[in-house]
């Protein structure tokens, strides 16, 4: 069985969802420490201006000194954040080819009550990984499993737990992953490659780095073939 741990985010990038897709099960890392200079909170679109910042703002004071998880992390209270970024969207990308098609969606995730800030990002990625057509998953959280260790050995210990064989991880965690414990374990270990080919884009030059919106905006139901359907 293929698993995939990684901490939730804001509306991910193409490669975020090509690991959901070649996970059997998906494990949404909400109990570690957040990181407030990471991706858990913010994601980047493109604008007539140029590529732009949407950030959710959250409680951070002192979140990362005290060792806060994501789980724990909340918005701002009374914060218009919501109607801004949908706001934001629309205007961003009223003219593209699919605009029409996921606009209803856009309203939908938007309209989640949820005061988490993981409560809120992990329904939106759930929602946007059927949007592309990812049934297979399951989606769990991590905070919901048993979990002994740290770093390595805590990523193992889910791991046993599901009975999962094989761990899919992005490219930068061999900087600091101890491999010789997955084999020693008896869990094969692998690193996709985030290789990708451009498609169509607005707004000037194009930008790999953008949230998986800007994909399906442009491509619609083609948007796999831009992430795991290349030839």
């Amino acid at each position: 069985m293929k698993c995939v741990i990684l901490q939730p985010s804001y509306i991910p990038w193409r490669g975020y969802f090509h690991l959901i897709q070649k996970a059997d099960v998906f494990v949404f890392y909400d109990d570690v420490q957040y990181d407030k200079r990471g991706w858990r909170n913010r994601n980047r679109i493109k604008s007539a201006t140029g590529p732009i910042w949407l950030t959710i703002p959250v409680v951070a004071k002192g979140v990362q000194a005290q060792g806060t998880p994501i789980k724990d992390v909340h918005f701002v209270p009374k914060s218009n954040w919501k109607e801004k970024h949908e706001r934001t969207l629309r205007l961003c990308y009223a003219k593209a080819p699919y605009f029409s098609s996921y606009a209803p969606m856009l309203a939908s995730l938007y309209a989640q009550r949820t005061e988490s800030l993981a409560d809120f990002t992990i329904e939106s990625t759930v929602a946007l990984a059927r949007e592309l057509g990812i049934g297979h998953t399951r989606f769990l959280r991590s905070a919901s499993l048993p979990a002994i260790g740290r770093k390595t050995d805590r990523l193992i210990s889910i791991l046993q737990h599901l009975g999962a064989t094989h761990y899919i991880s992005g490219p930068s965690a061999q900087d600091y992953i101890e491999e010789e414990k997955f084999a020693a374990n008896g869990i094969t270990l692998e690193y996709i490659k985030y290789s990708y080919p451009e498609y169509p884009q607005l707004h000037g030059a194009f930008d790999p780095q953008v949230s998986i919106l800007d994909l399906l905006m442009m491509a619609g139901p083609d948007a796999p073939k831009y992430i795991w359907q290349q030839p």
